[in-house]
């Protein structure tokens, strides 16, 4: 998708740690990281001194990001911070001012139709090998439903240390408020800003989209 982009400038919106960023320069890109979390930029600048990352929140990108961006990336659960809709209109509006026409946009997010649809408030547990020996880090992600798309959303960190006392220890845990908007509502949010919805995933391998997908892949063109 990115080898349409007019020219090879490139946005990572919601850059977090800049893994997306210093994937698409060793493609040959050149990329601009955004953020509005201090800590994320400053893991994503000690990793990558020599890359371009802008801390700015998603709806002043034009105060903060040079103009003629030959396309830009939205990855992971980033849009649903927008609790609003006049945020996330704001939000495409300040994209399209720093796009060159033509210019493709990839937004990814859960695919929030199935999680409000069936009221999902658990995901499946992620099990990573631990700084020690022996040891593992488990990520749990819960869900609390609020009403009209509204969520808590609550990851939470634990160490797995079998034999040991105790074997499993909370690490990290914190709420997050979180908007889960379906595709019609992200659709016509793009479609108002100036943008084309040109393609439709369910995964971003490219599985078409259906109710039950697990995520929503759109690919924009900014008009």
């Amino acid at each position: 998708m990115l080898a349409r982009a007019p020219v090879p400038r490139l946005l990572d919106l919601g850059c977090g740690s800049g893994e997306h960023s210093r994937f698409l320069a060793a493609q040959g890109f050149q990329v601009t990281g955004v953020d509005a979390s201090a800590d994320q930029l400053q893991a994503a600048r000690s990793a990558d001194p020599g890359g371009r990352y802008v801390q700015a929140p998603l709806t002043e990108l034009e105060d903060r990001v040079e103009g003629g961006q030959g396309g830009a990336v939205c990855l992971g659960n980033t849009l649903p911070h927008l609790q609003e809709e006049g945020d996330v209109l704001a939000f495409f509006n300040s994209l399209s001012t720093c796009l060159a026409p033509g210019a493709p946009f990839l937004l990814q997010v859960l695919n929030y139709d199935r999680i409000l649809d069936r009221g999902d408030r658990v995901f499946p547990p992620v099990l990573r090998p631990g700084g020690a020996p022996g040891e593992d880090t488990v990520f749990l992600r819960f869900m609390t439903h609020h009403g009209e798309g509204r969520l808590t959303f609550t990851p939470a960190t634990l160490r797995l240390r079998p034999g040991a006392e105790p074997p499993l220890e909370l690490i990290a845990s914190h709420d997050v408020h979180l908007h889960g908007w379906r595709r019609a509502e992200v659709e016509s949010l793009l479609v108002e800003a100036g943008f084309q919805v040109r393609e439709v995933f369910g995964t971003m391998t490219g599985e078409p989209w259906t109710a039950q997908s697990s995520d929503l892949v759109l690919v924009a063109e900014r008009g």
